[in-house]
């Protein structure tokens, strides 16, 4: 592709600089008590960000400048400018609420930093995959899922205690420079065949937005902290899995059907639940009776052995079946 001119180039750090100024202005909307906006704001600022480094690459426009406004952007519209909007909000003016917003600008500007360095480093394949740690759109949204419940219920309830919103916030903030693997939205691929059905599930996503904005974006927020176990999980399957780090995902399936068949061919059980395995290791550690030489000729004789009653097939009686 021919390089790109001066102005194709200015796109992308013009929709960067667009998102920083989303960000800050919804400091400026708390400030002024108008929450929903400042959600907006953020929304918006997450927006284009998802925008400029695909536009940056569509217009081979990339550049070493753009990467670092693009890191100072998002520190400024997912780290101070939530944790401001939450302050504002919920702790203004306890010191102790400053130090909760000031942890979680701290872990933010740490994990942008940690995700620059990542990039010079060598990883396995699949690595491109995930993101180390919640990313910071996904991380300043999750900050203000306890304002959005709030905007949208009318009302605060528990959800909007100061002690929660404060562990909530410290609880996201470590989850920012976790090490927990996240998937990566820019590496999936659709296939032909879905792309007729993403499309309207795209409409149907606007739709819902438009007309529910709040729920919208609420319910996005706690999917995003359910598929967290499942990103872990395939994480480590293709850890121990070098034959699938290069391959489609329909391979990928086809290499876990035979996996799954594979073990099941050799006779490999689940573990025993815990009410089957305590009762094994109880019929282990239960001492071993001593057998009395007289006794066993006395049951041999058909006769009952000393102190024990003699059985109901021994007086040909039948069991009793209950219905």
């Amino acid at each position: 592709m021919a390089p790109s001119g001066p102005g194709v180039r200015l796109l992308p750090n013009a929709i960067t600089v667009l998102a920083m100024c989303a960000g800050l202005s919804a400091v400026h909307f708390a400030v002024s008590g108008r929450y929903g906006a400042a959600i907006a704001s953020i929304a918006m600022a997450a927006v284009f960000d998802g925008l400029d480094g695909r536009i940056a690459r569509l217009l081979d426009a990339t550049s070493k400048m753009g990467a670092e406004l693009d890191s100072l952007a998002d520190a400024v519209s997912f780290g101070v400018a939530p944790a401001l909007v939450v302050y504002v909000w919920k702790f203004q003016p306890d010191r102790e609420g400053w130090v909760v917003a000031l942890i979680f600008a701290v872990c933010m500007v740490l994990r942008l930093a940690r995700f620059n360095t990542l990039l010079d480093v060598e990883q396995p394949p699949f690595a491109k995959e995930f993101f180390v740690g919640v990313p910071a759109p996904a991380g300043g949204l999750l900050l203000l899922l306890p304002l959005i419940l709030d905007e949208q219920m009318g009302r605060s309830g528990w959800w909007s205690a100061p002690w929660v919103v404060a562990v909530w916030t410290v609880g996201i903030a470590l989850l920012l420079v976790s090490r927990v693997p996240t998937l990566s939205v820019k590496t999936i691929k659709v296939s032909p065949r879905a792309v007729a059905p993403l499309l309207v599930l795209v409409g149907l996503l606007a739709a819902a937005v438009i007309t529910f904005p709040l729920v919208a974006l609420s319910s996005a927020m706690i999917l995003y902290l359910a598929h967290l176990p499942y990103s872990v999980r395939r994480y480590r399957w293709l850890a121990k899995h070098p034959e699938a780090w290069s391959v489609p995902a329909a391979d990928r399936r086809a290499i876990k059907r035979a996996h799954g068949v594979a073990a099941r061919r050799l006779g490999l059980r689940r573990p025993l639940g815990g009410r089957v395995a305590g009762a094994a290791m109880r019929a282990v550690r239960r001492p071993r009776r001593t057998v009395d030489p007289t006794q066993v000729a006395a049951e041999a004789n058909g006769q009952p052995g000393a102190g024990k009653r003699r059985g109901w097939r021994q007086i040909g009686l039948r069991r009793h079946h209950r219905p």
